[in-house]
């Protein structure tokens, strides 16, 4: 599996990814919010480790509310010292799939982890995304806006799908790159703005209101009015 963790304490950080390595899983770390929320979005993982107290200006629970208002599904666990009832419940509505108290066994994290996963994949991975009124049915490749028929070509399919994943999140110039085009590197050339520029005219002109929008200095963003 790829597991993102997302805790502050180098000790408790050091502990987990060591412990997931060895059991032959994949771990990307980061020791803040703001990162974490940025990997958390722009990457795909099988599961989540959120602590709850975490510095960068947001915090577990806040991290946690981002992502499911994005659509993003990924099962987390949430770690906290923090143990009332009323701490659970809270990580709970926030989004969490789990909440495990520190001090903590690594067996049962890792128990906790299994079970969450197991979990995901028996719903199956989504073959529809719809925003607003623009739809995408992943097995047929169709598309629809308020109900039209909308065709594309394959790239502008792959760049539809990757906006509307991340709809109503900021889209970089390098996350377009290697999300659809596989480059890992910048070739200076205007292939994304071409690109978006068709898109739109097939998404936005032919109707009322634009949804994919240009963020000044920063990329793109996909959302409904």
């Amino acid at each position: 599996m790829r597991i993102l963790l997302v805790e502050d304490d180098p000790t408790v950080a050091g502990f987990v990814a060591k412990g997931l390595r060895e059991a032959g899983h994949v771990v990307e770390h980061s020791d803040n919010g703001r990162d974490g929320l940025f990997m958390a979005a722009s990457e795909s993982f099988d599961a989540i480790i959120l602590d709850r107290m975490l510095p960068g200006g947001i915090d577990g629970l806040r991290l946690l509310e981002t992502l499911r208002s994005q659509n993003n599904s990924t099962p987390v666990l949430v770690l906290s010292a923090l143990g009332q009832v009323d701490d659970r419940v809270a990580g709970l509505k926030a989004g969490g799939d789990d909440y495990l108290t520190k001090p903590f066994a690594f067996s049962e994290l890792m128990a906790r982890v299994e079970a969450l996963t197991r979990r995901g994949k028996a719903d199956g991975p989504p073959t529809k995304l719809t925003v607003g009124d623009l739809e995408m049915d992943l097995l047929s490749r169709a598309v629809r806006r308020a109900g039209q028929k909308i065709d594309l070509q394959p790239r502008e399919f792959r760049l539809l799908e990757y906006l509307m994943r991340h709809a109503g999140q900021v889209v970089t110039r390098t996350m377009l790159l290697e999300g659809v085009w596989d480059y890992h590197f910048d070739p200076q050339t205007n292939v994304i703005d071409v690109h978006v520029s068709r898109l739109r005219q097939k998404i936005d002109k032919p109707f009322p209101t634009a949804m994919i929008h240009t963020i000044r200095n920063a990329g793109y963003m996909l959302r409904p009015e």
